[in-house]
């Protein structure tokens, strides 16, 4: 597979050495600090872009890489607010984006059985429900994309519940999920831990590889389950 990493952060240093590892071709690596600086002759050898900037830049990024033509994996945080534009203009265009907060197939796992637990906490008043995030100190965005679209999946399988998020960002934590329930007798803890963030970097590439040949607006969830978490 042929790779254009827009980014070159921490997460693009990860995907292009993992790309590297697995053997795929980088054929460009852009910063995407301004989107009118992403040009065609960038992207011709390229099958799919993987971005991965800051929140202040990714909308207008994924936006000029789709009116390129070119196939999108994204993973910045913290614009969700203009993904409802950004898919209008994919299907406009016939292109293809796929979007995530997180790329981990574990915490993909943990979100399902979170939702299944949830479902059963209607009547079990008894028990409080919370979500706690950790991530280092120079991420961004606060609470995380992947603590806010566990939110929406709690809250999507039980309604009744509101999950509060709260957020730690210090010393260099790639990143840590925790969904707590807790009783006055028992809690019960779901966690999601990661050690490295080349968990990111191999999901970002294997969205890309199942991305490539598609049109439409995806999540990983799709990719990994055929469908939304």
């Amino acid at each position: 597979m042929r790779v254009a990493i827009v980014g070159l952060g921490r997460m693009g240093h990860a995907v292009e050495a993992e790309a590297h590892r697995q053997g795929h071709e980088v054929v460009a690596s852009l910063s995407g600090r301004a989107a009118d600086q992403l040009v065609a002759e960038q992207f011709s050898h390229a099958d799919v872009a993987i971005e991965f900037t800051r929140p202040d830049t990714a909308a207008a990024n994924v936006e000029r890489l789709i009116t390129l033509g070119v196939p999108v994996v994204s993973g910045t945080t913290g614009w969700d607010a203009q993904l409802p534009r950004l898919r209008e203009l994919v299907t406009r265009r016939s292109g293809a984006l796929l979007h995530a907060p997180n790329f981990s197939v574990g915490m993909a796992l943990m979100t399902k059985a979170a939702a299944l637990l949830s479902q059963h906490l209607t009547n079990l008043t008894e028990f409080d429900a919370a979500i706690h995030e950790t991530h280092h100190r120079k991420k961004v965005d606060i609470p995380s994309g992947t603590a806010l679209a566990l939110q929406r999946t709690l809250r999507a399988a039980n309604p009744t519940r509101e999950f509060p998020i709260s957020s730690s960002r210090v010393g260099w934590v790639a990143g840590t999920h925790t969904l707590s329930l807790d009783a006055p007798f028992e809690t019960i803890e779901l966690t999601h831990a990661v050690r490295d963030r080349a968990v990111f970097a191999a999901g970002s590439l294997h969205a890309a590889a199942w991305l490539a040949g598609r049109s439409g607006f995806f999540t990983f969830h799709d990719m990994l389950f055929g469908g939304p978490s």
